[in-house]
């Protein structure tokens, strides 16, 4: 039976062989059961290194798309309520509704550093106990899943508040784990933001260093030395080590990192297509037994009826997202020419990514045709800043990456395709940007490569030396390509925050659909705004949020951001 290694579900499943009693399942460190039974067999070892991984989970727009789906934070995509359910979506957009004392719906200093915490103890216990009884190979393979483990959760960490306060299993007093027991490890400085990513990367390196090439099939799922080398590439653009971020990102593919053929079945848990050399890194879930929610949170209004399940299109792309694809000879979509350039309509000719991403007017989906004209199946409802859309489309479309089509047990059995936390097509743009950040001029031909070489799995024609005579215009290219590529995926916002491109495209700007009428057949398209008129807010000081106040009162070494 395959374990499915990053849920909650398997350590409590892995834990139920030691244990029935409530406080096991509340685990927060060794000493709360016996040390004995933890790291008596190497399944109940495996077990509890295991749940390391329950850290990605907190990040999944999959599970959480009422706070973690990121991209509606941004231009390219938007939610459809005001605050139903507690979205804060629209609220941080348009009305800046973040404060001194905390980073609003981005917060996460305690729960990243409960998951340091619980990282840090294991570390300590693998050591303590491990070495001893599976030996020091074995072990270094567990501590790099651990270091794995807590270098994202830094990462996550860094990315809102800049430099953090490092803690590890060897900073606290006396050489131990740092978690706070003691008056002598509340008290800790932070780390400068170089420092911070320093830290991160070289804890990746150490990793990558010691993880296998691939585990067995029953641990699939576990970090490998592709994942490990994927998120440098990644975290290395962050901390501007260009050379590093492109040389992590040419081992993926030393290693066997690649494309899958089809774009669309990338997403498609069963597609059909073996996506193992794009999919370096996965939550996976488990049909029927761990699940959860996101097709009834994003399916078309329309399958309401087909389905006799209330969907709730809880987020749809914006007319900023659908605009940027191409059409599929390469030539840019613009309202104003693409009749005059010989297409029926705006969307049966874009290029693949466009079908495999956006469910517009027209489009097939489980044997009906999507309407999203007024008064369609699915029609358009305007947004308003009272209230929801009642799951309709507030721009003219609905995201259709990662719904499962003809998936019918949604309804009953909710649902069960993995989330992807990484794959080969962002590593190939980490290194495209790598390359020209790191010098155009000498790296032009690899950053085109890099760039091209996603751009040849969905047919488009490759980008020239002529389209990109310098690093500006290749950025620019390449920024539209991360988001074609990724929409939907989460990076969006945290890319124009990494750039400082945040203020100029969000602030005092308003998102746009496309209102479509019907006159007995005659369809007429209208740009609208999405956001009730009223622009949206991303502040300079909006770059690094605020720290909590708890950590900041019982910590009197950390200093808040500036402007805070």
């Amino acid at each position: 039976m395959k374990k499915i290694i990053v849920l909650t579900g398997v350590f409590v499943l892995g834990l139920a062989l030691l244990s029935c009693n409530k406080e096991v399942l509340e685990l927060n460190n060794t000493r709360e059961v016996s040390d004995q039974a933890i790291w008596s067999t190497e399944m109940a070892a495996e077990m509890y290194i295991t749940a390391s991984y329950k850290g990605f989970t907190d990040l999944s727009a999959l599970v959480d798309s009422r706070s973690k789906y990121y991209d509606s934070y941004s231009d390219i995509t938007k939610s459809t309520t005001w605050e139903l359910y507690n979205h804060p979506y629209n609220k941080t957009l348009l009305e800046g509704n973040i404060q001194t004392g905390g980073a609003g719906p981005f917060e996460c200093w305690s729960d990243a550093y409960g998951r340091i915490r619980r990282a840090n103890v294991l570390l300590d216990d693998i050591t303590r106990y491990g070495v001893d009884k599976f030996g020091e190979d074995w072990c270094n393979v567990r501590r790099a899943e651990a270091r794995f483990c807590r270098a994202f959760s830094y990462y996550r960490l860094i990315r809102v508040y800049g430099g953090v306060v490092i803690r590890t299993e060897t900073s606290g007093i006396n050489g131990g784990v740092d978690d706070g027991a003691n008056e002598a490890d509340i008290h800790r400085a932070r780390a400068t933001e170089a420092d911070s990513w320093n830290f991160v990367i070289s804890e990746l390196e150490w990793a990558a260093e010691h993880l296998p090439d691939a585990w067995p099939p029953e641990w699939e799922g576990r970090a490998t030395k592709k994942a490990a080398y994927g998120m440098i590439s990644r975290m290395a653009l962050y901390a501007q080590q260009w050379e590093k971020a492109a040389t992590a990102a040419e081992k993926v593919k030393e290693l066997g990192g690649d494309l899958a053929s089809d774009y669309a079945k990338v997403f498609q848990v069963d597609g059909g297509q073996d996506n193992s050399k794009e999919l370096l890194f996965v939550l996976y879930f488990l049909k029927n037994t761990i699940t959860h929610l996101y097709d009834k949170r994003q399916r078309p209004v329309g399958d309401e009826a087909v389905h006799g399940v209330d969907v709730y299109a809880e987020h749809v792309p914006t007319a900023e997202l659908a605009d940027l694809y191409e059409f599929r000879d390469g030539t840019p979509f613009s309202w104003t020419t693409y009749a005059g350039l010989g297409h029926a309509d705006p969307y049966t000719d874009r290029e693949p990514r466009f079908h495999a991403t956006i469910l517009y007017n027209g489009a097939r989906w489980e044997e009906r045709t999507i309407q999203t004209y007024v008064g369609g199946t699915d029609g358009f409802i305007a947004f308003t800043k009272s209230g929801g859309t009642d799951a309709h489309t507030c721009t003219g479309y609905y995201m259709r990456k990662y719904l499962q089509e003809n998936y019918t047990d949604f309804s009953t059995l909710d649902s069960y395709q993995y989330d992807i936390v990484l794959r080969y097509a962002e590593v190939l743009l980490n290194k495209a940007e790598a390359y020209a950040e790191w010098d155009y001029g000498v790296y032009r031909t690899q950053a085109l490569a890099a760039l091209n070489e996603v751009r040849a799995r969905v047919n488009l024609p490759p980008k020239t030396a002529a389209d990109a005579p310098n690093k500006d215009a290749f950025m620019t290219l390449l920024r539209k390509e991360r988001c074609v590529e990724l929409a939907g995926e989460g990076f969006r916002y945290w890319d124009l925050r990494r750039w400082k491109q945040a203020v100029n495209v969000i602030n005092g700007k308003m998102a746009h659909g496309v209102r479509i009428t019907n006159n007995a057949g005659v369809l007429t398209y209208e740009t609208v705004n999405c956001d009730a008129s009223t622009p949206r807010i991303f502040q300079e000081r909006f770059y690094y949020y605020s720290l909590p106040a708890s950590e900041t009162v019982n910590n009197t070494l950390c200093e808040n951001n500036p402007y805070w």
